[in-house]
């Protein structure tokens, strides 16, 4: 309005890092204090991301199936059905009460060593590589600009004169 050609926008909640009002200062202080290693974990459902949905999802029927005209005892088909469901169920949380600690461990170790030498070793190689690859491609480029697209220009014209022609003799 002073002979400027624009203003400034003016925010009410104030610079992200200075906010000028209380709320958002406090929203910006409860985000900076909370830490990923604590976050709520869901005991419900415990695939979010569907990785074994069709991997471990191994019911009764999946299994052991009777065809039609070959049944046993019904008493025996149920008792199969539960032997099957508990045992499986109980099986599985007695070898995670035994080896989840120490798998999650070696788990949680590996992909450690993953993440370090893939950002401290093989993204600085790729971009080391790529930087020093670049200034070959440089030189390979006016070599072969140099050399090759006049040989190449030239062949090109020697052979743009021959005509063809094909007939059919009869």
């Amino acid at each position: 309005s002073q002979g400027f050609l624009y203003t400034a926008p003016v925010r009410e909640q104030g610079n992200i890092y200075k906010p000028n009002n209380k709320m958002m200062a406090d929203e910006l202080s409860e985000k900076a204090v909370h830490d990923v290693h604590t976050k709520e974990i869901d005991l419900v459902n415990r695939d979010p991301k569907h990785l074994n949905d069709d991997v471990v999802k191994i019911d009764f029927e999946d299994v052991i199936a009777e065809p039609e005209g070959t049944h046993s005892f019904d008493g025996i088909w149920k008792a199969s059905f539960t032997t099957f469901t508990v045992t499986k169920y109980w099986f599985y949380r007695l070898l995670s009460a035994i080896f989840g600690i120490p798998m999650a461990l070696i788990w949680g170790i590996y992909f450690a060593i993953l993440s370090f030498l893939h950002i401290w070793a093989v993204v600085p190689c790729i971009r080391s590589y790529l930087i020093e690859i670049q200034c070959i491609s440089r030189v390979y480029s006016i070599c072969i600009h140099t050399f090759c697209d006049p040989l190449f220009e030239a062949i090109g014209k020697v052979f743009s004169s021959i005509r063809a022609t094909v007939r059919k003799e009869i």
